[in-house]
């Protein structure tokens, strides 16, 4: 009991302080940003797959996106402004290769200055009565609209953003008033406790946001400013080169290696305070059992006492004193609304924090703490930091029974992988247990040829890729020998990537399900296997369309031939095109299907095609391949024309294309209505859908068998072409 007080005494300090303790940030002095600033430039210019001149056309580009990756709304610069900046058009190429970046921060220090403008005018708005009486709108296409001329028409501007941004508040608080069950519940929790935290009125909701995104601008380091300028470098050479400052170099390491070291939770900003998302299954914080998901994270003790106010502190900072060391403790100052033993209420902390001002002449920070619906408490958890293995981004595989059109019940076994991750460091350590995805997919294989599945059906559809090495090995689990893809690379060369292992772990009947989002290593996989007739691609009328390599390249070691230790992060950038077995390259236009299925994602308007400086389609000679089912054509049209049918007789598909046409009523709009009544109304139209939705499918007694979930009809239908699939065999 006495340690539980001593924490709580001491935290209460850290919370009152804006920073108690800081880990020490690296000061980057001008020359070496601008020593980053030429290298990868450099590294941009001499390596990427499409050469490009670093001349005056050059430089109108990279002038023009800088802009609008600061403003793609088109809010806060003025033509005025581009005017004044104009100074930089033209020479903005050769100055990056000098080194010089004064461009950038001072564009970013009047993004910071007219976002502060922007912030003052919504707290004025917001202080008197909206009135959405007045047919006005809000032009939903800013990013291609024209900038303001001047202070006056951005003010006009401001005044319809502020006015759309609180009529939205209103209509979830008006819409979550109706929703009377919600509090009660219990499989609502988290929706509940996310309303509780919610602003009292609309206009503090929307304060709130802008809140968060003011910490976030306004507190980024130097090196982070640079990051967004090298950038936008990179993606006007090609839209998946990018350059990763330190921090973000390690956060894609943690995506690729599904691993990191820390509490096990997925954090975000809210109203100042961080934000508990979601927790990583069979991590420290989710074993723990206190920590939720709504909580408030507000301050953290590490174990040599040193404290952190993560109050208004951005989550790409604040991580870095919630992660640590395996075994390490850190101490969390947690705001929630679990009441437990020994609670401290938050308006105790508040009057505390009141009358510790008036005592010592500090700031008062107590109306940093949000006016909650509901009690709220501060809470001390110790929690031991252990490597957490991010599970529900890895391969998983669970066998659905259905029956096929024979009348037979059959066994698939549906393969879920969400990217092509490969923990390169801890395979170059020689750890045993490296994640790797084809080691993964290789596990769940084998089980389902334990279980006697009759087919297996793999799901990409959220799959944007990954490593390239993976997608091979992949490949080479479905075949016994052959080619996968083709490499041509910067000098024009070509390479043909073989699997010479001539062990297949899996020959039976193979689907494949793909999306407009499945990308770059996932369309390697899909074509490989579809090319040499080994799979059925079922999906999206293409996939993304993502037909380019990727390097990374860390800047960090350049530097210690010049004896220095400088972090510099690292540049990701095209170095190679791949092309199909028949010599396609799967650039732009992306995979076409065997059997297309409607989805809402077929709706979206998503792909390398809509990205700017993409490269684009072309063709080189196809190389040999055999055929694994000389028949699987014929088959897919069958399967197709019976898929058909199915989709036309299924209430769950009826129910989806109703959802899908409603949304494409709605998907090109250019603006939307400030009246109140017309927003109600088409927001009615929706839920009124969905409600008949819920009780056309629980009213579904066939629907409701278990062999047959109702979320996800998509799936459901690929999982009935591969028993359909089956049964031909």
């Amino acid at each position: 009991m006495k340690k539980r007080f001593f924490l709580l005494f001491f935290l209460l300090p850290a919370v009152t302080a804006s920073v108690v303790h800081a880990a020490a940030e690296r000061a980057y002095r001008d020359g070496e940003l601008s020593m980053i600033t030429r290298l990868a430039t450099w590294v941009f210019y001499r390596n990427h797959y499409r050469p490009q001149k670093i001349d005056g056309n050059f430089s109108h580009t990279l002038f023009d996106e800088y802009f609008d990756t600061l403003d793609p709304q088109r809010l806060y610069f003025t033509r005025r402004d581009v005017a004044e900046f104009s100074s930089f058009r033209d020479g903005l190429g050769p100055s990056l290769l000098k080194g010089e970046t004064e461009f950038a921060f001072r564009l970013y220090q009047l993004y910071r200055k007219r976002l502060g403008e922007f912030i003052r005018f919504a707290e004025t708005e917001c202080r008197t009565p909206a009135d959405f009486t007045v047919d006005e709108y809000w032009d939903l296409k800013r990013d291609k609209a024209e900038r303001p001329a001047d202070a006056a028409e951005q003010r006009e501007l401001w005044r319809l953003r502020v006015k759309n941004d609180r009529l939205y508040y209103h209509l979830v608080d008006k819409a979550m008033a109706e929703d009377k069950d919600l509090q009660k519940d219990k499989k609502q929790e988290a929706a509940a406790a996310a309303w509780k935290w919610a602003g009292t009125t609309p206009e503090k909701c929307l304060l709130k946001r802008l809140r968060d995104i003011s910490n976030e601008v306004m507190k980024k380091d130097r090196i982070d400013i640079l990051g967004t300028y090298l950038n936008t470098l990179a993606q006007v050479f090609g839209p998946h080169s990018s350059y990763y400052p330190p921090k973000l170099s390690e956060d894609f390491d943690i995506n690729m290696s599904l691993s990191l070291t820390g509490i096990g939770a997925t954090l975000s900003s809210d109203d100042g305070f961080i934000k508990v998302v979601s927790l990583v299954p069979g991590g420290p914080a989710a074993k723990d059992g206190r920590l939720r998901v709504e909580d408030r994270i507000a301050a953290a003790v590490q174990q040599n006492l040193d404290a952190t106010n993560l109050i208004d502190m951005p989550v790409s900072q604040a991580v870095r004193y919630i992660r640590g060391p395996v075994d390490s403790r850190v101490c969390l100052g947690v705001l929630t609304d679990k009441r437990g033993a020994n609670p401290l209420p938050l308006n105790s902390v508040v009057t505390f924090l009141t009358y510790f001002s008036q005592l010592t002449g500090l700031p008062d920070v107590s109306g940093a703490f949000p006016e909650w619906r509901g009690n709220i408490y501060l809470r001390p958890y110790v929690l031991k930091r252990s490597k957490v293995e991010l599970v529900d981004n890895g391969a998983k595989g669970k066998v659905r029974s259905v029956r096929s059109a024979d009348g037979r019940t059959r066994k698939v076994g549906v393969l879920e992988l969400p990217s092509f991750y490969h923990d390169f460091s801890a395979v170059r350590r020689g750890d045993a247990n490296a994640r790797r995805c084809s080691v993964d997919v290789e596990k769940i294989l084998a089980d389902f040829n334990r279980e006697k599945v009759d087919a297996v059906l793999i799901d990409l559809r959220h799959n944007g890729g990954g490593s390239l090495p993976e997608a091979l090995e992949m490949t080479g689990l479905f075949i016994r020998t052959g080619p996968i893809v083709q490499v041509r690379n910067t000098d024009k060369s070509i390479d043909v990537e073989e699997d010479d292992n001539p062990k297949m772990v899996y020959s039976g009947p193979l689907v494949i399900l793909t999306s407009k989002l499945s990308a770059s290593a996932s369309e390697i996989f899909t074509a490989a296997l579809q090319d040499c007739s080994r799979a059925i691609v079922v999906g999206d009328s293409r996939t993304f369309g993502k037909g380019t390599i990727l390097k990374v390249e860390e800047l960090t070691p350049h530097f210690r031939w010049l004896a220095r230790r400088l972090p510099a992060g690292s540049a990701t950038f095209e170095t190679a095109m791949f092309y199909r077995i028949t010599g396609d390259s799967v650039q732009q236009l992306g995979i076409t299907p065997d059997i297309k299925l409607p989805s809402f994602t077929e709706e979206v308007k998503i792909g390398e095609m809509f990205l700017p400086h993409h490269l684009p389609f072309d063709q080189i000679q196809p190389v040999p391949c055999g055929q694994f089912d000389t028949d699987i054509r014929r088959k897919a049209k069958l399967l197709g024309e019976a898929s058909a049918k199915r989709i036309q007789a299924s209430p769950e598909y009826r129910l989806l294309n109703k959802r899908i046409a409603n949304y494409r009523a709605h998907r090109d709009r250019t603006r939307i209505s400030l009246l109140e009544s017309k927003r109600w109304a088409e927001y009615r139209t929706v839920k009124e859908m969905d409600e008949a939705a819920e009780r056309l499918l629980s009213g579904d007694q066939e629907l409701k068998k278990k062999d047959k979930p109702l979320s996800d009809p998509v799936l459901n239908e690929a999982v009935s072409i591969a028993a359909d699939y089956a049964a031909m065999k």
